[in-house]
């Protein structure tokens, strides 16, 4: 099963994750960082499938995607 780790304290709480998540498991922390933002979390671990577009579409590359087996690679044509 994928892992997702957000490193909280590099968040700055843009929900660009939240909006390339196709299955719509992040979401906003209600508690703060030490930034004042509001950080990305995982709400549903279950259900991600490893495809890493989270990670691609945070600027602040404070989420890294941890997969055993298949992985899923971003190919430009």
């Amino acid at each position: 099963m994928p892992k997702i780790a957000i490193d909280q304290e590099r968040c700055k709480g843009c929900e660009r994750c939240n909006d390339a998540c196709p299955q719509e498991i992040l979401g906003m922390s209600q508690q703060l960082n030490t930034k004042g933002y509001a950080y990305a979390r995982v709400v549903d671990p279950a259900r991600c499938i490893g495809c890493r577009l989270c990670a691609i579409a945070c600027p602040d590359v404070a989420i890294e995607v941890y997969v055993e087996g298949t992985q899923y690679e971003l190919f430009t044509y």
